[in-house]
Formats: structure tokens, C-alpha cells, sequence
């Protein structure tokens, strides 16, 4: 399912955003690292030359953990490692309880008492929020909801749009 939402305008991409890749289409990705489709979304996009923005929407209603989750991946980011947290995430979705983002952050090389007052900082806290609010102006219900060229695609990206991306 594809389309025009009808709803606010999608932010634009700007340097507080998390972006990797330089391909000339820009993918925007709302996503929760407790979901499952999420981490296949992911998967199914490493590889593609695209320019990938990360955003947050913790849907906490189903995955408890996912605005603890989100904040350690910005915690990270502060320390200049937030792909690397993403991706540690997204790879090991079984593990994603306390000790084992204390494990993550030192095996990243982070400093662990900055890493753990940063994830529970009300900075962090409010730009978690703030990528949730500017999702749900942006009318996404789901987790994940891919950007592309300003078109929302709910769920799992299908192999149309996958192919589209390849390019």
C-alpha cells in the first residue's frame, strides 16, 4: 500500500537528522528497533544506493522497550556512533534489554556513564519526541513507513518499490 496520506508536510532532511548513504533518492525511514519488520525493512534496504534518513516512532503500545531503544540509538549518536548502535539494534533484535545496551555501548567503544546519562537526558528524551510528532503530522501509523520522494510507503517495502530503488 502507497500513497499520498493527505496530511502535513514531511520535514524536510536537515543536519539533526541521521542520514547515511549519498544515492541521488532520499528514503525516509520512521521506524522502532523492537519491530520486527523494521529490522527486515532495514535489511532490505543495506546494499541500495540511496541516501537513507533514519526517524524515530516508537510504537510503544506494542513494543514496551521501544523509546528506551530509541534513546540509546541517540545516545549513541552523541558519541558520534549512531549507525553502528542502529545497526547492533537491528542485528540482534533477542537482546534488548538493559545489560546488553550497557554491552552494545562498550563493545561500540563508548563512554559508558556519558552513554547512560544521555539516554535517560531530557534532550534525548524530547528528540525522540520530537521525530514522533513530526511522524504523526505526517499521518504514519505504522512502523515502517518509508519516504520516498515525499510518497508514503507503509509496511514492508514490496518488490516494486524495491526495484525502483535499485534503480
Amino acid at each position: 500500500m502507497e500513497g499520498s496520506l493527505g496530511s502535513a508536510e514531511l520535514p524536510p532532511v536537515t543536519e539533526e537528522d541521521h542520514v547515511r548513504g549519498r544515492g541521488a533518492t532520499v528514503v525516509i525511514e520512521y521506524g522502532d528497533y523492537e519491530c520486527p519488520y523494521c529490522a527486515k525493512a532495514d535489511a532490505m534496504l543495506a546494499g541500495l544506493l540511496v541516501t537513507r534518513v533514519f526517524r524515530h516512532f516508537p510504537v510503544v503500545s506494542k513494543h514496551p522497550r521501544a523509546r528506551v531503544l530509541a534513546c540509546a540509538g541517540e545516545a549513541a549518536a552523541l558519541q558520534g556512533r549512531f549507525w553502528e548502535m542502529h545497526d547492533s539494534l537491528f542485528g540482534d533484535q533477542g537482546r534488548l534489554d538493559d545489560p546488553h545496551l550497557w554491552e552494545r555501548a562498550r563493545v561500540l567503544g563508548l563512554d559508558l556513564e556519558r552513554f547512560e546519562a544521555d539516554r535517560r537526558s531530557e534532550a534525548v528524551a524530547e528528540r525522540v519526541q520530537r521525530d514522533f510528532r513530526a511522524a504523526l503530522r505526517a499521518a504514519v501509523v505504522t512502523t515502517p513507513t518509508l519516504f520516498v520522494n515525499g510518497r508514503a510507503h507503509p509496511g514492508l517495502p514490496d518488490e516494486g518499490l524495491l526495484a525502483r530503488l535499485a534503480g
